[in-house]
């Protein structure tokens, strides 16, 4: 955004789009909010998007387009094969990212099946700077295993670290050294499961560097490369004279594959993967017609396939990447002078409650990043989503693993929201946390085998929903 300072005290983020559209919202009265979350089994995946005031529940295909992106897709080309919006998009991604092969996927943890799917085999471990829900599932699905080497402080949640995203070089280079087989070395831009936190652009190199000493291949997460690219432009010493697609270019070129899902890359729906080996490319694009579709549309629509184009484009524009980090900090500073427990300091993609801080009476078995969040969804209307111990996975001997940070993802989709609504979050929050006591824990009521947290179902362990709910009215009275 604008480097804009108000005359006043106060400062703000200030948008720097107009709304031209718009979608009209509904909140329910507390009443109607406890019946949807009972009736969703207490996972916000399963409320129904009516009985939600503000979804904040993830920024993946929920960005704002631009008047631009619309425009464009009535220019789509139906072709099956040959289509030229694929060629316009094709050009795209190499102008901007500097590699000559293309694959497209109708999302990001498509790219994954494909990717996975060519590179792991049984007993593979696989280093990155941390895991993701879909990313972990289709490598053990493929027989391999995942091994975390985040920075220290990257779990610690009010450590200021600028970059708490950077992969350990030490713990890499031993496992790079000890004879394992590793098929590939995975960053991800943005970490989501541990706040939305960037890498540097230098521990970027010093990582492909190492990799590439040990001829294997760097591939990168880059859903959420936006984000990062904001925060390497303003923290990052050597980036601060570079433009946005200087640093872009310099990102890429110390990777050898690069995947995205332009759900949140790239303001619409669709996915890629690209590829600056001939041979890799070959080995990974028979995939593409047998899972998604022709090697021209990839499961896509062409027109998504051309809001992607100028979506991509759009993200080299600091006014553009920069209103969800603004808004996102501008939600953790007033929260956490409020004393309200988040993930320090702010990052992309949402602003996070630390759960284990905001209702450490519960135990961790009891769920309290969950509980946090039907308790959010019930006294405010707005869902989040749970990041913590229901979003692991139980091992083969039905062991359940806990989580090293349990967050509520309150999710900033770009060119969304309006200050207003951001400020009724802040006060929504602010009232939970001094009633935090009245919250309880969950348990499984359906815990499916695979990614349970989409759709399983919880129940409370006590009537401390209606607790809620009456100390609610007891405050607010008949307000919605």
């Amino acid at each position: 955004m604008a480097n804009v300072k108000f005359y006043g005290d106060q400062q703000y983020p200030l948008e720097m789009h107009k709304v031209r559209i718009i979608q009209k919202l509904n909140l329910l009265p507390v009443e109607e909010r406890l019946g949807a979350i009972e009736a969703a089994g207490f996972n916000t995946f399963l409320l129904q998007n009516r009985d939600v005031f503000l979804d904040m529940l993830t920024d993946s295909g929920v960005n704002a387009m631009s008047q631009e992106q619309q425009a464009a897709m009535m220019n789509a080309d139906d072709a099956y094969a040959g289509s030229a919006t694929y060629t316009r998009l094709k050009d795209k991604v190499t102008e901007l990212f500097g590699m000559d092969y293309f694959l497209p996927a109708h999302q990001g943890r498509a790219c994954e099946n494909i990717i996975f799917s060519t590179l792991v085999d049984d007993g593979d471990v696989v280093p990155m700077n941390y895991h993701f829900t879909t990313t972990k599932a289709h490598i053990v699905a493929n027989g391999g295993s995942v091994e975390e080497y985040l920075y220290p402080q990257g779990i610690d949640v009010t450590a200021l670290h600028p970059f708490k995203g950077n992969m350990d070089l030490g713990q890499l280079r031993a496992l790079l050294e000890s004879g394992v087989n590793v098929p590939l070395v995975r960053m991800e831009a943005g970490t989501n499961l541990i706040g939305g936190q960037p890498f540097s652009l230098q521990n970027l190199r010093d990582v492909h560097a190492l990799a590439k000493e040990f001829d294997v291949p760097l591939v990168l997460d880059a859903s959420l490369l936006q984000d990062n690219l904001y925060f390497m432009k303003e923290r990052e010493e050597q980036c601060r004279d570079m433009t946005i697609r200087e640093i872009a270019l310099a990102v890429a070129d110390a990777c050898d594959i690069f995947y995205f899902s332009a759900r949140k890359l790239g303001f619409a729906r669709g996915g890629g993967i690209l590829i600056r080996e001939e041979e890799m490319y070959k080995r990974m694009r028979g995939l593409v017609p047998m899972f998604e579709g022709f090697l021209t549309y990839g499961g896509m629509s062409v027109r998504e396939m051309e809001a992607i184009t100028v979506g991509l484009e759009e993200t080299m524009d600091y006014d553009m990447i920069s209103h969800g980090p603004q808004f996102i900090e501008y939600t953790v500073a007033e929260l956490d002078k409020r004393g309200v427990p988040v993930v320090k300091p702010a990052g992309g993609l949402g602003a996070h409650l630390n759960a284990m801080d905001f209702v450490s009476h519960l135990d961790q078995r009891e769920y309290p990043a969950g509980a946090l969040n039907a308790a959010l969804y019930l006294t405010s209307g707005v869902r989040g989503m749970e990041r913590g111990t229901m979003s692991e996975e139980r091992d083969a001997d039905g062991v359940e693993p806990l989580a090293n940070m349990e967050l509520v993802r309150l999710a900033m989709p770009r060119r969304v929201f309006t200050l207003s609504q951001v400020n009724y979050l802040i006060d929504r929050v602010t009232w939970l946390h001094e009633n935090r006591g009245l919250i309880g824990g969950l348990e499984w009521e359906e815990e499916p085998e695979i990614l349970r947290f989409f759709y399983g179902r919880m129940r409370p362990t006590s009537d401390w929903p209606q607790q809620l709910l009456a100390k609610f009215r007891e405050d607010f009275g008949d307000s919605l």
